[in-house]
């Protein structure tokens, strides 16, 4: 999102975020990946799974600035709708999409959620709440989301009468709403990441960068900045002690804690390259620019590398990795690790092309 003046740490951050969502989703082998780059298998926090909370994040940093200045009109709200409709509907050509005749997958299993889609439907509810609420709404309806969420998984029983529980589990309410609206489109046989009920909580973490956004536009000292994150990462942790952290239903907790990290990494960055102006990370803000182009281009390319087959035994992609990477000589994580850095470097120079052209685009 453009602004009449950009913030670099948040094209930084955002292109960071980027890189990392790209390294962590093209190993080059998923039996062999060092465990930070795993997401957790339940309960608890990986580096990984702050990426996409982090987004999230930056998406609110992002509205704040991009719609501090605009009208509440209905021009405005045309713009919005129409974003949104974009990121659903890439979001959910990925899913269809098939690089095989006919080209389509199988339409009774194929994937409703998604990144691109939770991005999508994120952005249109943040942005009408931005443009219609105070700050102190603003907080309010945050704090209602974190705390309802916890209090209806954690306490309402499900039809059946069970007690609700936490755990991976089909008494679990996230779990539980998308088996019966989604039934076989999600991505595991009992759960989606990206689900209907965990997307109400992932409001919220776009909620808190417009609030974090405000108190850094204009900011000269930076103590309330670095405050703020601590604040969000004590509240964080002390609130899962009753409701653990758990990126799979987007618990409050989860919330809270990386949006903490993520205030206190934007912190560093603003300090260092928007007050004090050195000149670093340039490298990730070529990316950040056209993040959503590039993210979409890494999961198109990659859907077709491993759908197409180069031979009886191998696709692109394992041809490729096997060919150039040397798993057998190698250590395998080691290997696995290198083919995702290639890759990235692949996206990194195609944001920095794109950045110099001057191509900017808009989804």
């Amino acid at each position: 999102m453009a602004t009449s003046k950009r913030i670099a740490s948040v094209d930084i951050l955002r292109g960071l975020t980027i890189v990392a969502m790209i390294l962590v989703n093209t190993p080059g082998d998923w039996g062999h990946v060092y465990a930070p780059l795993l997401h957790a298998a339940w309960h608890g926090l990986t580096p990984t799974d702050l990426i996409f909370p982090f987004f999230l994040y930056i998406v609110g940093v992002s509205i704040y600035y991009a719609y501090k200045n605009k009208a509440n009109s209905v021009t405005t709200y045309k713009k919005i709708g129409i974003r949104s409709l974009k990121l659903i509907g890439l979001g959910l050509f990925l899913n269809i999409f098939s690089p095989l005749f006919p080209f389509v997958e199988d339409m009774e299993t194929f994937r409703i959620p998604g990144v691109l889609q939770r991005i999508g439907i994120v952005f249109f509810i943040v942005s009408i709440i931005y443009l219609n609420c105070h700050w102190k709404q603003i907080l309010a309806i945050c704090l209602s989301i974190l705390l309802g969420y916890y209090l209806f998984l954690g306490f309402v029983p499900l039809p059946n009468g069970a007690l609700p529980t936490f755990d991976r589990a089909e008494n679990n309410w996230a779990n539980y709403i998308d088996l019966q609206l989604l039934g076989n489109h999600m991505w595991q046989p009992d759960y989606d990441p990206e689900g209907i009920l965990s997307t109400i909580p992932s409001i919220a973490s776009c909620l808190i960068g417009i609030l974090v956004a405000k108190v850094l536009d204009g900011l000269s000292p930076l103590k309330p900045l670095f405050v703020t994150a601590f604040a969000l990462l004590i509240s964080g942790y002390g609130f899962s002690l009753i409701f653990p952290i758990n990126k799979a239903i987007w618990s409050s907790s989860f919330v809270l804690v990386t949006s903490g990290w993520g205030t206190l990494i934007l912190a560093v960055i603003y300090y260092f390259r928007d007050i004090k102006e050195y000149q670093f990370g340039s490298i990730f803000k070529y990316v950040g620019t056209n993040a959503i182009t590039i993210y979409f281009l890494s999961s198109f390319i990659s859907k077709c590398m491993y759908s197409i087959e180069v031979s009886q035994n191998h696709n692109i992609h394992s041809w490729l990795y096997q060919t150039l990477f040397f798993p057998e000589l190698i250590s395998a994580k080691l290997a696995s690790l290198l083919y995702a850095l290639v890759v990235v470097a692949f996206y990194e120079l195609l944001g920095y092309i794109m950045f110099q052209k001057k191509i900017f685009i808009k989804v």
